[in-house]
């Protein structure tokens, strides 16, 4: 088991990387792209530059969280 912390990003969270990384015992964060709306395709630069800052900061980034599925895979075929 690895213990690690949300990290909303560097725009959303106040709390840096940097002071994330002094906890005793985390080892990476847990992350999303929360300006990424609904159904849309998370962009791989952008996947790319979330993990880098991470990898930056020495901690690791292994799960990704918060992948906002569209109502329509949820429910699936509606018919009338």
């Amino acid at each position: 088991m690895q213990m690690t912390m949300r990290w909303f990003g560097p725009e959303e969270d106040k709390i840096s990387l940097e002071h994330i990384r002094q906890v005793p015992g985390v080892e990476g964060v847990v992350g999303a792209l929360y300006d990424v709306a609904v159904g849309e395709v998370w962009p791989v630069d952008k996947i790319e530059r979330l993990v880098g800052q991470a990898h930056a900061a020495g901690l690791k980034m292994e799960v990704i969280e918060s992948v906002n599925i569209h109502d329509d895979i949820k429910i699936g075929p509606t018919y009338p």
